[in-house]
């Protein structure tokens, strides 16, 4: 179900998003700056203390991976669009450290079996923070290490919600509190800016129904192993590549584990940051979920684009 992956998402792109460097005002520096921007909205620059932004994304689902990580095109007349529009900021605390929030809105439409429907709202939120023990670009021999941290708040509607409808359009969150944690390793080489960021998410139990047929169901930890490559041109343009991995076992329904509903999905990206004067910066990014067999599990395959607006202050 959406609503459970775009949850985890969201807190990884937080997580990763909080990302601090202090090097000096150098071109190593600035590819730093630009390039991490290229790769997560919510960055803040060398020079930033804080920052707000707007992204929406569009995303459109022409087939899933079913439970056995094949890959199965959507049947005719069977359709998904997806809207979503984060609000989130960040600001800079202990000189290394920086804290985040993002505010999901998320807006579905489906089609099947000649049915239509419309739904959404506010979604799951995510409160984030990252620590910089070392900094990228300081040390030739010592990339940037930094610890990451989060919390995501049942804010949404899980699927089996009152008024979701029956396309299940009005679930916007898993139901559940996520707390997450990960490590993230960074470092300059010129102009090119590398980045590997590995996260953990434990979610807590919540009843499902209610009465005698109520269900004690707790959704498996989640890890998530994320990979960048950025790089800075002259004029603070900057271009990136990235990948994300996350996968989590099977769920447990009463304290026993329901076989098949474990999931995985591969995200691939283009992205890219134009600075628009000094406080305003433009982001943009490409994503895909490839449709290919074992690039996922019980999970829909998307493909969509996010635009993103930045404002800052020094």
């Amino acid at each position: 179900m959406r609503p459970a992956r775009f949850g985890a998402a969201s807190a990884a792109a937080l997580a990763v998003g909080v990302l601090e460097l202090l090097a000096t005002p150098s071109a190593r520096g600035q590819a730093c700056c630009s390039g991490s921007g290229a790769v997560t909205p919510g960055r803040l620059a060398l020079h930033e203390a804080a920052l707000v932004g707007l992204q929406t994304k569009q995303a459109a689902a022409p087939g899933s991976y079913d439970d056995h990580g094949a890959y199965v095109p959507s049947p005719p007349g069977a359709r998904e669009i997806d809207l979503e529009q984060d609000v989130f900021a960040a600001a800079r605390w202990l000189g290394r450290g920086q804290a985040a929030l993002l505010v999901p809105i998320l807006e579905t439409w489906r089609s099947s079996l000649g049915r239509s429907e419309v739904g959404g709202g506010i979604g799951d939120i995510n409160a984030s923070a990252r620590y910089d023990f070392t900094i990228a670009g300081a040390s030739r021999f010592i990339p940037g290490v930094a610890l990451l941290g989060g919390l995501t708040l049942p804010t949404g509607r899980p699927a089996d919600a009152p008024g979701v409808g029956a396309l299940a359009t009005g679930a916007t969150g898993i139901g559940a509190y996520q707390v997450n944690a990960g490590v993230a390793v960074e470092q300059l080489f010129g102009a090119f800016l590398v980045n590997a960021t590995g996260l953990f998410a434990a979610r807590t139990a919540r009843s499902v129904g209610s009465g005698a047929t109520a269900v004690h169901e707790r959704l498996a930890p989640q890890g998530t192993a994320l990979a960048a490559v950025a790089y800075t041109f002259a004029n603070d343009v900057a271009v990136a590549l990235s990948g994300s991995y996350s996968f989590e076992g099977d769920a447990t329904l009463d304290g026993v584990q329901s076989a098949g509903t474990s999931r995985k999905l591969l995200t691939l990206s283009v992205s890219g940051v134009a600075p628009l004067g000094d406080v305003w910066r433009l982001q943009g990014a490409v994503l895909d979920n490839p449709p290919l067999s074992q690039a996922g599990m019980n999970q829909p395959s998307d493909v969509g684009l996010s635009l993103t607006l930045v404002r800052s202050w020094f």
